[in-house]
């Protein structure tokens, strides 16, 4: 085999080679392409369906008539809808960092969940406040200018579908007097995997029937 001839086999195999390198390149490309992709869609399917609480309506109600103990003494409300993707668990309730009992005596929480646009603000409820737990039968309750809305009272983590709205009443959370009207006083959810914070003045709640 002569010079030319040698340098041409030589030439030959290393074309081969070069294809073949080639295509491993493009297979490993194509290879991290789809898994970049599919990385990718992962991310934005789960940040689409990621838990998010918008809280509203938040208000804390002080009776200066009552007194302390009583069941008409103070009242903090909330109004939760839920804009994210998935169903939340909120697992707790507190109020200026004081755990709210989900039911005990002169103690508890009510609340009503909807799927329709809620066009009205939440107000002091005497009427509820004056009830009681347990009670055989849900509280009804007629906010000025809306349809009635039926509560239920909590006795245990409350579930919250996504897009729905829960309104939330809290009967004499905790650490709550008549010197904190006009402070500011914290409302807190928790779920399992976050922390909603809101804050709102204690408001002196004046019946308006008694003047």
């Amino acid at each position: 085999m002569n010079y030319n001839s040698y340098h041409k086999f030589i030439n030959n195999k290393y074309a081969l080679s070069t294809v073949v390198t080639t295509l491993i390149i493009l297979v490993i490309s194509v290879l991290l392409a789809s898994v970049v992709t599919y990385f990718a869609i992962n991310v934005v399917s789960t940040r689409v369906q990621e838990e998010s609480l918008a809280l509203t309506s938040t208000h804390i109600w002080l009776n200066p008539e009552a007194q302390p103990g009583d069941p008409d003494y103070s009242m903090a409300s909330v109004m939760v809808i839920n804009t994210g993707g998935r169903d939340v668990v909120i697992n707790k309730v507190a109020v200026r960092g004081q755990d709210c009992a989900w039911a005990s005596s002169g103690k508890f929480i009510v609340y009503s969940v909807t799927n329709e646009p809620v066009t009205t603000d939440m107000y002091f409820q005497p009427d509820m406040a004056a009830g009681s737990y347990p009670a055989t039968q849900p509280l009804q309750l007629n906010p000025p200018n809306s349809d009635p809305y039926t509560f239920e009272y909590a006795t245990s983590n409350l579930v919250l579908r996504s897009g729905y709205t829960m309104l939330i009443y809290i009967i004499n959370p905790d650490s709550i007097t008549i010197n904190d009207i006009g402070l500011t006083v914290s409302v807190t959810l928790y779920t399992a995997q976050a922390m909603y914070y809101r804050e709102a003045n204690v408001q002196a709640y004046v019946d308006s029937g008694s003047s």
